[in-house]
C-alpha cells in the first residue's frame, strides 16, 4: 500500500468534472458537462461507449481513470513515480518541454505537481514524470513523500505549502540564473500570463508560455491567452478553437489542436521538430507549405 499523507486534499479537473482525492482515494466526482473526449477514450477503456447522456456512467468512468493513475503511477501518494523517459501522448505539454530540455532549447521548466504545487526543474525525465498522467490541478496540499523525492531529484519547490503560483515559480527560476524558461499556465489562471510577461521584460530572460487545460474557460481568459501565450492547447473548448484557431501561426494536431501564436512559440516548436510525429512536422511548416491542418 502506498505511504499516504494524513488529511491531504487535492482537486483536479478531468473530463469537465471536478475530482476530489484524499488519502490516495477518489472521494468525490462532480457531474461532468462534456459527453465525450477522444483522448480519454483512447487512454482509458472505461470511456469506451460512455459518450451517452448517462452522467452516472461518465462519473464512474472518470473515477476509474483517476483510480488507475493512483494505482499505476502513485499519483496523489508518497510513492509517486516522478521519472518518465517516454511520451504518453504525441503533443502533450510535458512531452514538448521534455524535448526542449533535451535539446537545450530551454534551461528549465516551471510546472505544477500534486502534493507540491509549483515546481522548477531542468531535468527532462522529471518534467515528463510529473506531467505525463497529471490533469489540471485546482487545489493541492503537501505530500511529504512527493516533496522529498522532488528535492532528491534536484527540483526547487516554489512554495512549501503546496501553493500553485506560476508567477513566483518564474521569479525563482530567474533567480537561479536560467535564461530560457518554459512555464505552464492553466486556462483558468490565464491572468498570470500578463504578470509573467512583465517579469520577462524586466529580467531580460526568454520565457515560453504554454496555456493548458482550457476546457470551459471564459472569453476573457481566451483574450489573455491570445495576448500573452506562445502555445495554447484547445482541449475540449470550442471557443478556443473559434477565437484562436484563425490566429495561429502554426497548428499541431487535429483532434486536440495546439495553436502556436507567437514567433517565440515557432522557435520553441522548431527546436523540437525532430522529436514530434511526422504529421506534426508537416503541420508545423510555414504557411504556404502545408498550412494549419
Amino acid at each position: 500500500m502506498f505511504g499516504l499523507e494524513e488529511r491531504d486534499i487535492h482537486i483536479i479537473k478531468y473530463f469537465s468534472a471536478q475530482v476530489m482525492i484524499s488519502g490516495g482515494r477518489v472521494i468525490e466526482v462532480t457531474e461532468p458537462t462534456m459527453m465525450s473526449c477522444p483522448l480519454a477514450q483512447k487512454l482509458y477503456s472505461g470511456f469506451k461507449g460512455a459518450h451517452s447522456n448517462d452522467k452516472a456512467v461518465l462519473k464512474q468512468a472518470i473515477q476509474g481513470a483517476i483510480e488507475s493513475k493512483i494505482k499505476d503511477f502513485g499519483l496523489f501518494t508518497g510513492e509517486r513515480n516522478l521519472i518518465c523517459h517516454e511520451p504518453a501522448i504525441p503533443y502533450g505539454a510535458s512531452e514538448m518541454m521534455m524535448y526542449a530540455l533535451q535539446r537545450g532549447a530551454i534551461g528549465a521548466a516551471v510546472v505544477v505537481c500534486e502534493g507540491a504545487g509549483t515546481v522548477i526543474t531542468d531535468r527532462p525525465e522529471v518534467v515528463q514524470g510529473i506531467g505525463a498522467r497529471l490533469n489540471s490541478i485546482v487545489v493541492t496540499t503537501p505530500i511529504r513523500g512527493i516533496q522529498k523525492e522532488l528535492k532528491r531529484l534536484g527540483c526547487l519547490i516554489a512554495s512549501k505549502k503546496g501553493m500553485i503560483d506560476q508567477v513566483r515559480g518564474v521569479e525563482e527560476a530567474i533567480k537561479l540564473g536560467y535564461k530560457k524558461i518554459a512555464v505552464t499556465v492553466s486556462g483558468a489562471a490565464a491572468g498570470e500570463l500578463r504578470k509573467i510577461r512583465e517579469k520577462e521584460k524586466r529580467s531580460g530572460v526568454g520565457i515560453t508560455t504554454l496555456a493548458v487545460c482550457t476546457t470551459g474557460v471564459a472569453d476573457d481568459r481566451i483574450e489573455m491567452m491570445k495576448d500573452h501565450a506562445d502555445l495554447v492547447w484547445a482541449c475540449a473548448s470550442s471557443r478556443v478553437r473559434e477565437k484562436l484557431g484563425p490566429l495561429a501561426k502554426r497548428q499541431l494536431a487535429r483532434q486536440i489542436p495546439v495553436y502556436v501564436l507567437s514567433d517565440r512559440g515557432i522557435d520553441f516548436i522548431e527546436a523540437i521538430l525532430p522529436d514530434l510525429p511526422a504529421a506534426a512536422r508537416r503541420r508545423a511548416c510555414p504557411e504556404g507549405e502545408s498550412g494549419h491542418g
